[in-house]
C-alpha cells in the first residue's frame, strides 16, 4: 500500500471531508500541518505550485484537493489507486 500524506490546516472543511473518506476508506495517512509558511511552500512546490489545502498525495501520485479525491472515489479509481495498482 502507498504512502498517504494529506496536508491541511485547522478548521478546513474540505480537508475534514477528504479525511473522513479515507477513514471510511480504513486507509492510514499522514496528516501534515500546512499552517506554518515553510510547509505551506514545501507543499505548494510538490503540488506544483497549488496553495490550497488539502493537497493529497498517493504514493508518488498528486491526487489534487478533496474534490479531486471524491472524483475518483466516483469514478471507481480511488480504490485501486490506494491499494497501488493504478497512478
Amino acid at each position: 500500500m502507498p504512502k498517504i500524506e494529506i496536508y491541511t490546516t485547522f478548521l478546513c472543511p474540505f480537508c475534514s471531508r477528504a479525511k473522513k473518506l479515507l477513514d471510511r476508506k480504513g486507509v492510514a495517512y499522514e496528516e501534515i500541518d500546512a499552517g506554518s509558511a515553510k510547509v505551506r511552500a514545501a507543499m505548494r512546490e510538490r503540488a506544483g505550485g497549488r496553495n490550497s489545502v488539502p493537497q493529497i498525495f498517493i504514493g508518488e501520485h498528486h491526487v489534487g484537493g478533496c474534490d479531486e479525491l471524491y472524483a475518483l472515489e466516483q469514478k471507481g479509481d480511488l480504490d485501486p489507486l490506494l491499494q497501488g495498482s493504478a497512478a
